[in-house]
Formats: C-alpha cells, structure tokens, sequence
C-alpha cells in the first residue's frame, strides 16, 4: 500500500499546501515584494499660489502716492507734496519701517544736522508731521517718511526736505491701510 493511498496523507497535504498559499503573498509583501499594486499615496490638493502683499507706489512725476491692493490694482491715489531740488524725495524700492500716530517733531537746521536742536513740537493738528508719520527711508542725515500736513496748498509741489507731505485726512487713511514692511516704491 502506498501513501497516496493513506487518507490522511492527502488531508495533511491539502493543509500544508492551502498554508503555504496563504503565507507566501504575506512573506513576499513583509519583504517588499508583493504580487499586488502598492497603495497610492492620497491625492493633494495645490494650493493657489499666495497673493502679493498690498504695497504703495509713490509718483514722483505724478506727484501722487498709489495704494496698490492684492491684485495689482491702483485702487486709490492720494495727492503729495515732494522734495525739493536740493534734497530730492530718494527714488528706489523701500520698505515702512516706522508708523507712528500723533508724532511730535523735533525742529533742527536742515544745513547743519550735527548742530543743536531747535526744540520739540507736540503732536497736534500743526506739528509740520500731521496726524501721522510713515517713515521709509533715511537720507541727507534724516528720516524720510510720508506726514501729514495742514497746509495743503502746497500738494502737488516739490517743496519738502525729502519727505511726502499728504493732507492729514489721507495720511490718516493710508495709514490705516499700510503696515510695518510694506513696500514702497518710489519712481521718478
């Protein structure tokens, strides 16, 4: 009698075989093989691509400064008084680097820099700053920054120490819109 003749040989086999077949799939997959597609990494949305940071241009010819919105667009111009000739208003790409409500100002010969003091102008209505300061930039030994100013007569001119003279209304308003970082640019 052979052992295919046994009824417990063939049982056993069976058994073996249908292991074998159920832990073949599992020993190739633990290896980093596998006889099935890998899984799919889930699908990512993009993002859309972050929208530019609000930023001013200021016209020197236009003599007018720009709030330009996310999308690129002039939305509002503000008429601006700028330096005069001898101490032109700096052209070039800048940053605000300082904002400040209600400043005072402190009165100095504009010849003389290293001099002495005038004295201190309280904040108000008539301090030669306005309501608000703007700063940008720093030139010919002093800071250069957008202000208001009371006498609006002299918009539209070049007639400031290097900085842009706005109403009090608007400088307030813009203000409002800008913070510290935004870009300035400034072009001829």
């Amino acid at each position: 009698m052979s052992m295919a003749d046994h009824g417990w040989w063939s049982r056993a086999t069976r058994a073996v075989l249908t292991l074998f077949a159920a832990l073949v799939p599992l020993a190739l997959g633990a290896a980093g093989c596998s006889t099935s597609k890998p899984p799919q990494p889930p699908a990512v949305a993009e993002a859309p691509p972050p929208k530019p940071d609000p930023y001013l241009v200021l016209d020197l010819s236009d003599r007018r400064v720009y709030y330009v919105d996310e999308s690129g667009n002039r939305v509002k111009g503000y008429p601006v008084a700028i330096g005069r000739p001898k101490w032109p208003t700096p052209t070039g790409k800048f940053r605000i680097n300082e904002m400040v409500k209600n400043p005072d100002f402190v009165a100095f010969d504009f010849n003389n820099t290293k001099g002495k003091d005038k004295g201190r102008i309280p904040p108000g209505i008539n301090n030669p700053l306005g309501l608000r300061w703007i700063g940008f930039a720093h030139e010919y030994g002093w800071a250069i920054g957008f202000h208001g100013t009371q006498k609006t007569s002299v918009l539209g001119q070049a007639v400031s120490h290097g900085c842009v003279r706005m109403s009090n209304n608007d400088v307030v308003e813009l203000f409002d819109r800008v913070k510290l970082g935004t870009t300035v640019v400034v072009e001829p």
